[in-house]
């Protein structure tokens, strides 16, 4: 299995190029062309905002007002922050959302759901199967290229955990299905509940195998052993899209994420696409995301 599925989407984009313009390549290939340059492009998630969008003080109009000022490319808007949530949000929601973004000058890159697959109940599960083809729908529409997943929480009683593994792969094999009817990766984020550590998350995504079912890195979702950087340089090869937090875990001790770290990892794996920045501490969170930004980038930008 090609572990890279970046690079494989990659030739998906670029192959019909060679029989639209057969000419250009031609003439192109005549001259020098230098490589380009390796593209990140940065965003916020919503959940940063989670205490502001639950008072009121906030919304993801807000959101995007605040991206767009610090120099953001994108904004990851959250199931439950549309004004909507729990009903599936109308198109007149949707466009303007979207509208709005375009004014802004930002993309919505990511959408996500919370869904719970480790549950015994089956019925449970289906339902979760249909809101996360819903809101793949509701990705589509509004121009968002993935949509994030969970595995869920807490082992059943009566089940071992690779039993809990079998249900996974079916369901998560069903939203890549549909996720390729739509359009959209289905990202399945490391979050500390179920699959703790990367040898796990990887045999997740290799049983899967699928181009249309990636990994959000979660820097801050690997707490179980002392070394999470080594953790995520693992991961790494597998990654679409990059959450970055201001907090790591050396064995549930929480340490300061290095910046440099993350940079350098994110260099050395040629990363093109969404890095994005969560904050979870105290504070103002618009204050921690821009000191966060400042300092990934400063870290990344140095030669």
């Amino acid at each position: 299995m090609n572990t890279n599925r970046r690079d494989a989407l990659r030739k998906l984009i670029f192959t019909p190029a060679l029989f639209v313009a057969p000419t250009i390549l031609t003439a192109a290939a005549k001259d020098s062309i230098e490589p380009i340059a390796q593209r990140i492009q940065y965003s916020v998630n919503a959940y940063s905002f989670n205490d502001e969008f639950r008072s009121g003080k906030m919304n993801l109009f807000d959101m995007m007002e605040f991206a767009s000022e610090i120099g953001l490319n994108a904004v990851d808007l959250t199931a439950y922050y549309f004004s909507s949530y729990p009903r599936l949000p109308k198109k007149n929601e949707i466009f303007t959302l979207k509208k709005r973004a375009l004014e802004l000058g930002l993309n919505i890159s990511w959408t996500g759901v919370r869904n719970n697959f480790v549950t015994a109940n089956v019925e449970s599960r289906k339902k979760d199967q249909e809101m996360i083809k819903n809101w793949l729908d509701i990705s589509s529409m509004i121009g968002s290229s993935i949509l994030r997943v969970f595995t869920g929480r807490n082992l059943p009683d009566g089940y071992s955990k690779e039993q809990v593994k079998t249900w996974l792969i079916e369901e998560y094999k069903l939203c890549a299905k549909y996720g390729e009817q739509t359009g959209v990766i289905v990202g399945l984020q490391n979050h500390n509940e179920f699959l703790f550590k990367a040898d796990e998350v990887i045999e997740i995504l290799e049983k899967v195998n699928s181009e249309w079912f990636g990994l959000i890195l979660d820097i801050s979702g690997l707490r179980t052993t002392n070394d999470p950087y080594a953790e995520a340089e693992k991961l790494a090869p597998y990654a679409n899209y990059w959450f970055i937090k201001e907090h790591v875990y050396h064995n549930q001790e929480k340490k300061r994420t290095d910046m440099s770290k993350m940079a350098s990892m994110i260099k050395r794996h040629d990363f093109r696409g969404y890095v994005s920045f969560e904050s979870l501490s105290d504070g103002n969170p618009k204050e921690i995301i821009k000191e966060m930004v400042y300092d990934f980038k400063r870290e990344f930008n140095k030669n």
